[in-house]
Formats: C-alpha cells, sequence, structure tokens
C-alpha cells in the first residue's frame, strides 16, 4: 500500500465504522447526554454518564463539523451533549463533578481535574462550530480554574494525608500541551505562547530524565525522582501520545529541535515499551524493574496503540526519519490486527498480554468516543500530507521513499 492508500483506509473507517455506530448507540435522547457504556454491538449496559467522556464526545462531533464537514448531525449531537453537560455537569460554578446518574443527579465529586480539561475542550471546540460566546465564556472560565488548581488538582478531595510525600503527575502538564492548542483561538498571543512554553518546560525538561532517557509519571514536589510505587511508575502510551502534543507545539511555535527531541522521545518510548515476546506496548512498567504497582500492567489498550500510530506519523512527516515509519509499519499492523473488530463497528479496548480480547465492550468508565475516532481522523489528515510530499520529490528521492511504503 501506498500513503494515498491508507489515508483512504483510515478515513473509511472513521466516517462509515467508528463514528455511525456512536451516533446510533450513543445518544439518550430521552434524558439528554451521552450512553458510553456499551457492549460489542452497541447495547447500553450501564446507564451512568462520566462527565469527561461526555465532554470528550462534545468535542469529538464538533471537531468533525469544523475540520471534516459541517454535518448538520455532527453539530446536533455536540449540542445534544453540550446541553446536558451545561444543565447537570458542575455544581453552578463551574465544579465540574466526576459522575452523574442518567437523569442528571450527581453521583462523584469534581475531584478529577480531567473533567475541567475535557470541558474545557468541548466548548472551546463548540465555540468554534457555533460561535456562541456562551460557550466560550464556559470554556475560559473552566481553563482559569483548572491553572489555579494545578498545584494540587484534588484539593480537598485527596486522600493523601497533609505534610506526607508529596507527588507530582505528567498527565495535567501533558493534557494542557494540548489543551491550550485546542483553546488558543480564546487566548491571546501572549498568554498562549507563555502557557505552551510552561507545558513544553514541564514534560520535556522535567518529566523527561534524560540520565535515564524515559518520561516518568510523578516526581517530588521539587522535580526529584521517588524511589516508591508511584515514583518509580512509567506509562509509555502517556509518554508517546504528549510527544505528538509537543510535535504540534514545535510547528506552532517553529522550533524544529523541538520538534526532533519529541521525535526521538517517541522511539525511544517504543523501544522501552514493546512487548518483544508478543508484541504490542505495555500499559505500565516500572523504571526499576521492580513489580509494578498496576495489576493491569501487562494489557495491551487501544488508546497506547493509537496514540503511538499517530506520534510516529507525525515524527514522520516532520523529520522524515525511516525510524518512524519502520515502528509504523509494525504498531499499525498490531493495532489493525487485535483492535478493530472483523464482525461489529468500533474496536475492542483491552487486551491481554497475548493479543486476545480481554474484554468485548466498544465503550465504559474509560474508553468513549474519543482516541479511535480522534487517532483515525490525524493518522488521515498525517497521511494525506505525507502523501501530498512524496509528490513533490525528485524520482531519485522517490525511489528512496517508495522502499518504505506499506
Amino acid at each position: 500500500m501506498n500513503f494515498n492508500s491508507l489515508a483512504a483506509l483510515y478515513k473509511t473507517e472513521l466516517l462509515e465504522n467508528v463514528i455511525p455506530f456512536w451516533l446510533e448507540h450513543s445518544l439518550d435522547r430521552e434524558c439528554g447526554g451521552y450512553f458510553t457504556c456499551l457492549g460489542r454491538k452497541g447495547k447500553v449496559y450501564d446507564t451512568d454518564k462520566f462527565i469527561w467522556l461526555q465532554a470528550r464526545e462534545v468535542w469529538l462531533f464538533s471537531m468533525l463539523y469544523n475540520k471534516v464537514e459541517p454535518r448538520k448531525e455532527w453539530l446536533d449531537a455536540a449540542i445534544h451533549g453540550a446541553d446536558f453537560l451545561e444543565k447537570h455537569g458542575h455544581d453552578g460554578a463551574l465544579n465540574w463533578y466526576f459522575a452523574l446518574d442518567r437523569r442528571g443527579a450527581p453521583l462523584v465529586e469534581p475531584y478529577n481535574i480531567f473533567s475541567y480539561t475535557f470541558a474545557t475542550m468541548a466548548f472551546g471546540q463548540l465555540n468554534k462550530a457555533t460561535g456562541n460566546p456562551r460557550y466560550a465564556d464556559i470554556a475560559r472560565r473552566t481553563f482559569e480554574i483548572i491553572l489555579s488548581k494545578a498545584s494540587n488538582p484534588k484539593g480537598k478531595w485527596s486522600k493523601a494525608s497533609p505534610g506526607s510525600r508529596s507527588l507530582k503527575g505528567f498527565a495535567l502538564p501533558m493534557i494542557l500541551c494540548n489543551l491550550a492548542m485546542e483553546i488558543e483561538h480564546l487566548l491571546g498571543e501572549e498568554a498562549l505562547r507563555a502557557r505552551m512554553e510552561e507545558c513544553v518546560h514541564q514534560v520535556m525538561d522535567l518529566f523527561y530524565r534524560p540520565e535515564l532517557g524515559i518520561v516518568v509519571e510523578n516526581l517530588t514536589a521539587d522535580n526529584q525522582l521517588s524511589d516508591t510505587f508511584e515514583g518509580r511508575s512509567v506509562n509509555p502510551g502517556h509518554a508517546i501520545e504528549a510527544m505528538w502534543f509537543v510535535m504540534d507545539i514545535g510547528r506552532r511555535l517553529q522550533r524544529p529541535e523541538l520538534i526532533e527531541q519529541a521525535k526521538e522521545i517517541t522511539l525511544r518510548m517504543i523501544e522501552y515499551g514493546w512487548d518483544k515476546t508478543y508484541g504490542g506496548i505495555f500499559y505500565f512498567l516500572d523504571r526499576k524493574g521492580c513489580p509494578p504497582l498496576q495489576l493491569e500492567w501487562d494489557q495491551k489498550l487501544w488508546w497506547v496503540h493509537i496514540e503511538t500510530l499517530i506520534s510516529l506519523l507525525k515524527g514522520y512527516e516532520l523529520t522524515g526519519d525511516r525510524r518512524c515509519m519502520e515502528w509504523f509499519k509494525r504498531v499499525h499492523a498490531y493495532t489493525w490486527e487485535h483492535f478493530k473488530d472483523p464482525e461489529y463497528p468500533e474496536w475492542f479496548g483491552y487486551l491481554n498480554r497475548r493479543g486476545e480480547v480481554l474484554i468485548d465492550l466498544k465503550g465504559g468508565k474509560w474508553k468513549g468516543c474519543f482516541h479511535v475516532p480522534r487517532g483515525l481522523y490525524q493518522c488521515w489528515q498525517t497521511l494525506e500530507r505525507i502523501d501530498r510530499k512524496t509528490t513533490l520529490i525528485t524520482p531519485k528521492t522517490e525511489t528512496l521513499c517508495n522502499e518504505n511504503l506499506l
């Protein structure tokens, strides 16, 4: 296959398989919002609603409307979810709950900062689609709350004893790298650049440890390594996903050295996380080789592999490094063979170490309408850009390039 046919593969899977699945099965026409707990064929098996999955779905349909085609059904689906979030998703002061029951009654308090980050993404993208200033206001105000909570994301809901071991996590600065780009239209240029620079500093100068050659999940409050369960924890997928966020920032800020560094870390983390016995990327590892804290450490997860495909393609597009394409071939083959359901729409999320389907759900408490469609979109768009570049190169270079085509 060539880049053009690969792009068509990802586009077709997105528009003819995955998106129709969520449009058909996810919208709760009676109570509002979305069902995310969907079985293999799309049957609802639980009606609780999780804020970050509700917000991710609003973002996804808004993004498709903005960037692919202004289809009314996509905008209607986004507004459907946003109306539910506006009415039920927060406490009235934009403190976003973690979970609601089907009708919108709160089940879990606003302890999780990622309810806030994805609400910001959702309403920022929906503002782009509609021009509605109310959505922009929700996004801006929620973003301000995120920044105010950055040093203590869980606040009064933290389980840590005051004055005890204090660790900070990689996940929030990672997400903020992407979030700053998502709400670029709502931030002034000076504020945007300052936020990007701070996020890049956190990710690339602090959580990436050159002495280890890897990205760690947790650091002490003074940015040191911690020889504890949490401090030794490594999540290869998180690190790899963050690298395509950093590549996007590098392109936005015209910093090729940042793109190069992110590409190198991507390759390093794939090498580090790849299961040399069964293939695929481990979920968690312990940087010292101790027994991992997470009992699910050796599972193979959908989002890890899909985010890896994005980072590899962007690395190849922006640097031309053939190692990115060599790894893309391997991860592409593994991902499409093991996660794509050959009989029913949408993809499996959870495999055991051997690559066998562990749970055949298509959506749940953690998996929703986000990583699969976003990944398919990103790969489709990046492959099209690569294909356009290959049509502009010399015959000699084209011969070399064709050796790398799938």
